[in-house]
């Protein structure tokens, strides 16, 4: 029987993890790629039945991943799967401040992992999985956890804004490349970069634990907390993966979980 592939990145926390729990399923087989694994994982893929395979592998190395990745995919049989979706979800906040306080490390680290990760797994897998039944039926999907400080910017997180500009952008021009392809091979991915709206992660602890001389905008964390504004990871997990299995998923390249559909 044809399987579903879904393969996510930054799996072993936050969103990711509840994502990667709630993929666990008969008949799906999921990717985890992390730094570090988590036997709670395996434990629940034994349970479900699903197929969980998990990498911990660091995506600051981003063309090395992005390597293993399209061997991995290119050495299964193309029709073994009715369905294949790429969650680009890691990324990485820097301290919070202006950039001249983060190191130059810092800084790349946050831009490998947050923006040329997904940039390169994007590429591995739609090489990949060009040949498979499940391109030409419009069953590949790419999904990019994006943010809303990709389209608004905030004071203290650069990078951060940085990285989701670009995913968002990205995210437009390859869903251009893919409905071209559509047009004059008959077949596509659907890209979309998502913003999965305010969730209490470490990120949103961080913004709320930092200087506020250095962060102008951290009382409004303060009081999203304070007023329960912020969704589990669990529920915001929920709302994106919905999202993805949505007929019009790919409709509109850049979007936000909390667009009617």
């Amino acid at each position: 029987m044809p399987e579903s592939l879904f393969i996510v990145t930054g799996a072993s926390r936050g969103m990711g993890a509840a994502m990667a729990e709630q993929l666990l399923a008969p008949g799906h087989a999921l990717l985890c790629i992390s730094r570090s694994t988590t036997d709670l994982l395996h434990a629940k893929a034994a349970q479900s039945g699903a197929h969980l395979t998990q990498w911990p592998r660091d995506l600051a190395d981003a063309p090395q991943v992005a390597g293993e990745l399209e061997a991995w995919l290119r050495a299964f049989d193309g029709q073994r799967f009715n369905e294949a979706a790429l969650i680009n979800n890691a990324g990485v906040i820097t301290r919070v401040g202006p950039i001249d306080e983060c190191t130059t490390a810092e800084l790349s680290t946050a831009l490998r992992v947050g923006l040329e990760s997904a940039l390169l797994l994007t590429a591995a897998f739609l090489r990949a999985t060009r040949p498979w039944q499940a391109m030409r039926q419009g069953r590949v999907k790419v999904l990019n956890i994006s943010s809303g400080l990709g389209r608004r910017a905030m004071a203290g997180s650069t990078p951060y804004c940085a990285a989701k500009a670009g995913m968002d952008h990205f995210s437009r021009a390859a869903a251009l490349d893919e409905a071209h392809r559509l047009a004059t091979e008959g077949a596509g991915a659907k890209i979309v970069s998502l913003a999965p709206g305010v969730i209490d992660t470490d990120m949103q602890a961080q913004l709320r634990s930092s200087d506020a001389a250095g962060f102008p905008d951290q009382g409004n964390f303060l009081d999203l907390h304070a007023a329960g504004q912020l969704a589990t990871p669990h529920d915001a997990a929920a709302k994106v993966l919905k999202f993805l299995r949505r007929s019009d998923f790919g409709h509109t390249p850049v979007a936000d979980v909390r667009d009617p559909g």
